[in-house]
């Protein structure tokens, strides 16, 4: 039903500009795309908004090649991981300042700072592909499948990606304190 909602409010937009079924869509998966970036961004609040906004933009902009071969959100997650790895590459070409690090020294409102730190710092640890495979399985609970169309890869692959990430996430946790619970 969902589903069927998307490709509806989709229609709207696509055929009648109506922007009001635009901002249905953006109230819808608003929250989920910007906890994605915020994974992968290791909490910079920020960089997550401007990045969601970015692929809202996006999809808008290019709404009309939405064909209905995946669901909108596996759609949206595409543009979501395209908009992160255009910003990635940029960053790489221009910046000598670890943003993350600076993010790090004033993330210090937030409840359970400790935890939340030890965590960023061990996605840190990931690659972005890895780092992307994590969070899109354990904290935005996407399917295996969903996740292979929106990074391109094979199912088979995105399990590797997953097993190497939280192998290497556990020993990081495992070296700073934590106990693993067996």
């Amino acid at each position: 039903m969902s589903q069927l909602n998307d490709i509806s409010l989709v229609a709207q937009v696509v055929v009648f500009r109506n922007t009001r079924a635009f901002d249905s869509l953006v109230r819808k998966y608003q929250s989920q795309v910007r906890r994605f970036f915020l994974n992968l961004t290791l909490g910079d609040t920020e960089l997550s908004d401007d990045l969601a906004q970015d692929t809202f933009l996006k999809a808008y902009t290019h709404l009309a090649s939405f064909k209905n071969l995946s669901s909108f959100s596996t759609w949206l997650y595409r543009i979501a991981y395209n908009v992160f790895y255009d910003y990635i590459r940029s960053r790489k070409e221009t910046s000598d300042i670890d943003l993350y690090e600076v993010d790090r020294v004033h993330y210090t409102e937030q409840e359970n700072v400790g935890r939340k730190m030890d965590i960023y710092e061990a996605l840190q640890e990931l690659k972005e592909i890895e780092r992307t495979c994590i969070t899109l399985f354990y904290m935005e609970d996407v399917s295996l499948e969903k996740i292979a169309d929106i990074v391109e890869v094979l199912v088979n692959t995105v399990k590797s990606h997953l097993s190497r990430a939280k192998r290497k996430m556990a020993d990081y946790l495992n070296k700073n304190g934590y106990e693993r619970n067996r």
